[in-house]
């Protein structure tokens, strides 16, 4: 007998009434009809609420939380976090000017990216945010962009540390990367930073993301402040703010188990003591994005065609790859996986089979759902994918083939 095939996990964020998806209180075939048109991306401010509070909830109040506007730049996503969270974190001077429309002073924004242009640099000297500097040189273009304008930068350093964050999805430090200056090269720029006279806010140490595994992240957080405790003896001046990442992953694929914060808020509760006496004056910074706003979104598409090959069931819907990329497995997936999927309006169903959801592109990567057991669809019905309020649109080829752009609402 065959082993049977892992599940995913429990998806909660959107209650089922008469077997249809609720979406913001609204049947998700309402919805449909009041946004007007097929595919669109939906995220639910009340599941980003919750997710906030549950985890002010689990962590020292003392951890300051920040969002990383990467993970989903929607401005009214934006908006109605600037009234949960402590700070965001840009990584180009579009998602700058996103921030700044907000109600978030500026002096609560980082702009982070290991390639800032000049005039990216100078509008955010201009804008009076904290640049994480990338490397030397970035260092010395954004001190000449302040001499131009007659301003001091706001700068930490961001710091490629001399660990990894082990079982992460991506690998943001340790080893050779693109991304921060080397720990042991640091010092040497901390020496410039002096020198130069730039208004010195602290660290940026980032190591990881997407990781389920609340050992692995304990161990990089103390691993964290003990690099930054470190480092900060060659700081020109007190480390004010000490942003240690984020990490915190959700589960995409089968078998994959929420992250359990519990542990997580305890070891820091736990390290928190220590890293006043090292660094009294520093402010803890939590930064995530993904986690944040990843389970309250849905790729919502419509089924145009049902047909079978050679006995296999293939919905034809019209979206894809070209506005979906990581649901059909081609955003850094080795082997590709399913991403939650349903039919939205029949979530079970009378009926139960085996489908693949494909989209419109003439390419036989364009897979929603490869061999999944859905409820049996028809030419209308509309099929929903979890997790997709992060890395969903903006991660996308949306010119690919050149269909029109999905729609975007925050209920």
């Amino acid at each position: 007998m065959s082993a049977p095939r892992p599940q995913h996990a429990p998806l909660r964020q959107f209650p089922v009434a008469d077997d249809e998806l609720q979406v913001g209180g609204m049947a998700l075939s309402r919805l449909a009809e009041r946004v007007g048109q097929t595919p669109f991306y939906v995220y639910d401010r009340a599941a980003i609420s919750a997710r906030v509070a549950h985890l002010r909830a689990a962590l020292p109040e003392a951890v300051h939380l920040h969002y990383a506007m990467k993970a989903n730049p929607m401005p009214a996503v934006v908006q109605h976090l600037a009234g949960l969270v402590d700070g965001f974190d840009v990584a180009s001077g579009g998602e700058l000017k996103i921030a700044l429309d907000t109600p978030l002073p500026a002096e609560r924004i980082s702009f982070a990216g290991p390639g800032k242009s000049d005039a990216e640099l100078a509008r955010a000297v201009a804008a009076g945010v904290v640049l994480n500097i990338e490397s030397d040189g970035e260092l010395t273009r954004a001190v000449e962009a302040g001499a131009r304008l007659g301003l001091v930068p706001r700068v930490a350093l961001r710091i490629n540390p001399d660990f990894e964050l082990k079982s992460s999805g991506m690998k943001m430090g340790g080893g050779p990367r693109q991304f921060g200056v080397d720990a042991e090269q640091a010092p040497a720029v901390l020496r410039r930073m002096r020198e130069l006279g730039v208004a010195f806010e602290g660290f940026h140490i980032f190591s990881g993301s997407q990781n389920l595994k609340a050992e692995a992240i304990q161990e990089a957080h103390a691993k964290t402040f003990a690099l930054a405790a470190r480092l900060a003896d060659s700081a020109p001046g007190p480390v004010r703010m000490l942003n240690i990442g984020g990490g915190f992953g959700v589960p995409y694929f089968p078998g994959e188990q929420a992250l359990d914060l519990e542990p997580i808020g305890a070891g820091l509760e736990r390290l928190l003591p220590d890293v006043r006496r090292a660094l009294p004056a520093a402010q803890v910074i939590l930064e995530l994005g993904r986690y944040l706003v990843a389970e309250a979104g849905l790729y919502v598409c419509r089924v145009v065609d049902r047909k079978v090959s050679r006995g296999q069931v293939f919905l034809v819907v019209d979206g894809g790859l070209h506005q979906h990329l990581a649901a059909s497995g081609n955003f850094g997936q080795v082997i590709r996986k399913n991403y939650p999927v349903v039919i939205g309006n029949r979530v079970s169903g009378s009926e139960r089979e085996l489908a693949s959801v494909v989209g419109p592109l003439c390419t036989p990567l364009d897979i929603l759902a490869d061999q999944m057991e859905l409820a049996r669809a028809d030419v209308g019905d509309l099929v929903a994918v979890y997790q997709s309020g992060a890395y969903g649109l903006s991660a996308s080829p949306t010119a690919f083939l050149g269909h029109p752009a999905p729609v975007e609402v925050l209920v």
